[in-house]
């Protein structure tokens, strides 16, 4: 509990006399207390009891979806803990709206999360989707996990959560992916991307994710990687994109003629695109399918295993002609090794 309180001053005997009040008697019963002058932003404030610190972040609108992502509540306790956390709130009914309230509360759930009313209005509103109560929800679910985040790193309702301690806690629990390039850049003091007027897809350069860039930073990369670019870091150490299942003993292997299953698998092709083309070494545009040598023809594709990073010009001279582009660059299963044998070694395939 913390006070702002006016003190009377007896300065020819040396004595500041306080007067607390009865709810603030409790204060000063367990022995010293700390006083402090008070900082700017409670000039404002009456004398009496100083409540919980606010929450700059609650306010900003770049950070609501991820306040609301169903990854960011499973790790700050679930929808049990929010409710739980909600009855422990001073205040009645949240519904300001209805004439009567029951003097008995309860909680019921409304997209995102969920809204403390008494059991009247729990009768009146079980049900019911409106955009006051979405926005009541969504206030619910905002301060949860900021107290949440708050108390995780140790923190008491008097601090004010920064948004690098709110990046650190989400890099703690693993929800990086849902924090937006906006918040994370600002976090990190990275200049904001620019936005050209007209851009070639050919001059799409992918650049790695600032959650990435965030994960090297806070010293996944090893304290060297502090050294070097951010690019260099990633370069070695990739992320885990993909596990190959083996199963020696499939159905299909006892079968005479087994039924061929075309393997698929986006999230590999959209990595092989973002790599340098297998020919000229610039920024690829597509996942180029083996064609020919038994592994495609009419409605036949190869599977998402078999493709190579070629920028658009190479990919239009594949296809325009297979047998000059094959004797001036090598052969497709050739080019596709190296880039199985890159995949493998630096661990995007394992």
């Amino acid at each position: 509990m913390r006070a702002l309180l006016t003190p009377e001053i007896a300065r020819g005997m040396g004595i500041v006399l306080l007067r607390p009040g009865a709810d603030l008697m409790p204060i000063f019963t367990s022995g010293r207390v700390l006083v402090e002058l008070p900082p700017a932003n409670m000039a404002h404030l009456p004398s009496g009891a100083v409540l919980a610190a606010r929450q700059p972040l609650a306010e900003d609108t770049a950070l609501s979806g991820f306040f609301s992502n169903e990854h960011v509540i499973r790790v700050a306790g679930g929808m049990p803990s929010l409710e739980r956390w909600l009855m422990k709130q001073e205040g009645g009914c949240q519904y300001s709206v209805s004439d009567w309230h029951h003097e008995e509360l309860t909680t019921f759930r409304h997209e995102p999360g969920a809204i403390r009313v008494c059991w009247h209005c729990d009768n009146v509103l079980r049900g019911q989707h409106t955009q006051r109560l979405a926005e009541i929800a969504t206030s619910n679910v905002v301060a949860w996990v900021i107290a949440m985040a708050r108390g995780s790193l140790g923190f008491d309702d008097s601090h004010t959560l920064t948004l690098p301690e709110l990046c650190w806690w989400a890099l703690r629990e693993e929800v990086t992916h849902a924090l937006p390039d906006s918040i994370t850049r600002r976090a990190l003091r990275l200049p904001a991307e620019p936005i050209q007027s007209a851009t070639r897809e050919s001059d799409i350069v992918p650049s790695a994710p600032v959650t990435e860039i965030l994960r090297a930073k806070t010293g996944r990369a090893g304290a060297a990687a502090k050294c070097r670019s951010n690019e260099e870091v990633l370069a070695e150490q990739p992320p885990q994109l993909l596990a190959l299942k083996v199963d020696p003993e499939s159905p299909e292997s006892f079968m005479l003629r087994p039924k061929r299953r075309r393997w698929e698998n986006e999230k590999y092709t959209r990595w092989v695109k973002a790599q340098p083309c297998a020919c000229c070494g610039k920024p690829a545009d597509d996942p180029h399918h083996i064609i020919g040598y038994g592994m495609s023809g009419m409605g036949i594709k190869a599977h998402d295993l078999f493709v190579i990073p070629l920028c658009r010009a190479h990919h239009d001279e594949l296809h325009a002609d297979t047998v000059a582009f094959e004797k001036k660059y090598g052969t497709q299963p050739e080019l596709l090794l190296k880039t199985l044998d890159r995949t493998l070694a630096i661990g995007v395939l394992g």
